[in-house]
C-alpha cells in the first residue's frame, strides 16, 4: 500500500503596500510629459503652476524635463492644485502615445541686423524670426551694456530652459545658484532659465551673445523692463 504524501501549502505571495516615501514607481517613468502637456493647453505658466501646487518653479521645470522624480506628497500636491485625477499622473508614464511629426513648413529668415529691438538698462536686445507667432524657441541676439555685476539690478528669471552662445567678445555669466562663470567668444552654456541669471561684459570691447529660450514670447517679455530709445 502506497503511503500518500501531504504536501503543505506554499504561502501566497503578498506584495508589500506601499508608504508615502515608496510610491514613486508608477510616475517614475515621465510624468513631466502630460505636466507639460496639460500647461501648454491651459496656457499656463510654470510659475502659476506654482502658485496653484505650491511646488517651486525650478521643481516644477526638473520634473518636466525627467531629471526629477515625483514623491507621493508632490503627486497629490499636483493633483489638488491642477484639479485633475490623481490617476491620470499615474497613467501618464504608460499611456501617452508615442509623438507623431509632421511638417509644417513653417520657416523664418532674418537678414544679418535686422529684427525688432527692445532696449533695457543691461541688454540690447533684437528679435530674428519675429514673424512666426508660437515659436517652441525664441531666439535673441544680446549686446550687452553693463560691464559690472553691481549695476545689473535683479537677476533675471522666466520659465523654461535657456542656450547661450558668445558670438563676440567676453562675459561673465551670474547665476543665484552657482559661482560666475567666464565666457569667451564661441563658448557657451545650457541652464534652467528660472534660476536667477544674467551677462555682465568683460573688457572694454563689445560683447555679443546669442540665446535661445523655450519660454513664450509673453513670458520672456514680461521679464524685461525697457528703457526709451536715446
Amino acid at each position: 500500500m502506497r503511503k500518500s504524501i501531504e504536501r503543505t501549502p506554499m504561502p501566497a505571495t503578498r506584495q508589500p503596500i506601499p508608504t508615502s516615501g515608496d510610491r514613486r514607481t508608477a510616475v517614475d517613468g515621465n510624468p513631466g510629459v502630460f505636466l507639460r502637456e496639460l500647461r501648454t493647453e491651459k496656457g499656463w505658466t510654470l510659475a502659476e503652476v506654482s502658485e496653484r501646487t505650491r511646488i517651486p518653479v525650478s521643481t516644477l521645470s526638473k520634473i518636466e524635463t525627467g531629471k526629477m522624480s515625483l514623491s507621493y506628497e508632490k503627486l497629490l500636491r499636483l493633483s489638488q492644485g491642477l484639479e485633475i485625477d490623481i490617476t491620470q499622473l499615474f497613467a501618464a508614464a504608460t499611456s501617452i502615445p508615442a509623438a507623431t511629426h509632421t511638417a509644417t513648413g513653417r520657416r523664418s529668415i532674418t537678414p544679418a541686423g535686422e529684427g525688432p529691438s527692445i532696449k533695457t538698462a543691461t541688454y540690447n536686445y533684437t528679435y530674428p524670426s519675429a514673424d512666426l507667432l508660437n515659436k517652441t524657441l525664441n531666439p535673441m541676439i544680446i549686446d550687452i551694456k553693463v560691464r559690472s555685476i553691481d549695476d545689473f539690478g535683479d537677476l533675471m528669471r522666466h520659465s523654461g530652459e535657456e542656450y547661450v552662445l558668445v558670438l563676440e567678445g567676453e562675459c561673465e555669466f551670474h547665476t543665484d545658484m552657482y559661482a560666475p562663470s567666464h565666457l569667451k567668444t564661441g563658448d557657451s552654456a545650457y541652464f534652467d532659465a528660472s534660476m536667477g541669471h544674467g551677462y555682465v561684459a568683460v573688457g572694454d570691447g563689445p560683447c555679443r551673445i546669442l540665446s535661445v529660450c523655450s519660454a513664450t514670447d509673453a513670458d520672456l517679455k514680461s521679464a524685461l523692463h525697457p528703457v526709451d530709445a536715446e
